[in-house]
């Protein structure tokens, strides 16, 4: 019988917090008025849903009007790639973006690619850092779109985003970035980051899954991409899913709230489990040693396989994954692994911790234990093969 519960994937998705939980619930069963509806119960939820839109663009320094509310991170980044290049396409057709992005960048440049564009993507160092310098050289008369992550969602590396958005502003082009693992954990500031759009996630924050939003700064040209009614600035048309939108702004409100003392926190329990983990010969982290994600460890053993290893934990009832929670069912090395020089043997081997409001001290030296034993006993079965 499992005697503990470590949840260590809080890069993948987390508990929704009872304070969250709490502001939600009277917008399922006694406010539940469409907010697009006229009479009096529907301007009541139509104005608590604009108060949320102020908590959001408080939480990143923008104005209420930029916050666009979508379905979650994914649709946000579909919405600012597609949505960007469809409004540009007469200007340019060129976007750039990095090789370490998630799936919900990649896939749609891709299918931009397929529809004439071309997309540059820009390698990383070993530590999974972009240099600026290169998004530079790459930036064309063409060019529409720079998209580039605040911080990695595998390996944590969090990128210069404040010297991509002076050159990127220089060149008069727009600036993306998703931001979907950075709220609560880092300062996030558009203004300062010279960004024209930027994508957040609920789900990732203490909030309800299924909602996120876009940053869109004001003046920037952007297509919609669904159709129907004009909610969400013309951009994003479905009635508003409201006791999302309204757990999602109290989310961002704990999270920033709560930041810099969770952030410090976070950092030193992550720095004592990366200490012990490198105790276990054979292990290596990926991902940059100081700018990462306070919550991020991303670690590889050489002679091991992430699939059984995430196995044995979770029979000791440790939880943790072996890279993005988007393409966990794939046999595929990451491809995040790959662009910073992993051999497919060793990025095979890698898991992914991340930490969260429930991770303990007394935690560490359990997960430590359990994982220098459990590598110790695969090692041993794979040389009696």
């Amino acid at each position: 019988m499992v005697k503990r519960s470590i949840y260590l994937d809080h890069a993948s998705a987390t508990p929704v917090d009872p304070r969250v939980l709490k502001v939600m619930l009277p917008y399922f069963t006694h406010w539940y008025a469409n907010p697009a509806s006229l009479y009096s119960i529907a301007r009541k939820v139509k104005t608590d849903v604009e108060k949320a839109r102020s908590v959001v663009a408080g939480s990143i320094n923008a104005r209420p009007e930029e916050i666009i509310f979508t379905a979650g991170g994914t649709e946000a980044n579909n919405l600012a790639l597609f949505g960007v290049a469809q409004a540009l396409r007469n200007r340019g057709n060129h976007v750039i973006t990095s090789q370490i992005e998630h799936q919900s960048i990649l896939s749609p440049c891709k299918v931009l690619e397929k529809q004439g564009f071309k997309v540059t993507y820009i390698g990383v160092d070993q530590f999974g850092l972009v240099n600026p310098k290169e998004i530079e050289r790459a930036i064309t008369p063409e060019t529409i779109l720079v998209s580039i992550m605040l911080a990695n969602n595998e390996i944590g590396t969090i990128q210069p985003l404040t010297d991509i958005g002076k050159i990127t502003r220089r060149h008069k082009v727009y600036f993306h970035t998703d931001a979907s693992q950075c709220l609560g954990l880092l300062p996030v500031d558009v203004q300062g980051l010279k960004l024209d759009l930027l994508t957040l996630n609920s789900g990732k924050i203490y909030g309800p899954k299924g909602v996120g939003a876009l940053y869109v700064r004001r003046g920037t040209q952007i297509r919609p991409s669904i159709l129907g009614g004009s909610q969400e600035m013309g951009l994003r048309a479905g009635t508003s899913n409201v006791p999302g939108i309204i757990g999602f702004a109290k989310a961002c409100e704990l999270a920033t709230k709560d930041q810099e003392k969770e952030q410090k926190r976070l950092s030193n329990l992550r720095d004592k489990l990366i200490t012990e983990i490198l105790k276990i010969p054979g292990s290596r982290l990926n991902g940059h040693a100081t700018e990462r994600l306070a919550n991020n460890i991303n670690v590889s053993f050489s002679g091991i396989e992430s699939e059984a290893l995430l196995f044995y934990l979770d029979t000791s009832g440790i939880y943790a994954s072996a890279g993005s929670a988007c393409h966990t069912s794939t046999i595929s090395p990451s491809h995040v692994l790959l662009a910073i020089g992993l051999s497919p043997e060793l990025a095979q081997g890698s898991l992914r911790f991340t930490l969260g409001r429930s991770t303990k001290s007394q935690d560490i030296a359990y997960v430590s234990q359990v994982l220098s034993t459990t590598i110790d006993k695969l090692r041993s079965v794979s040389q009696e093969r």
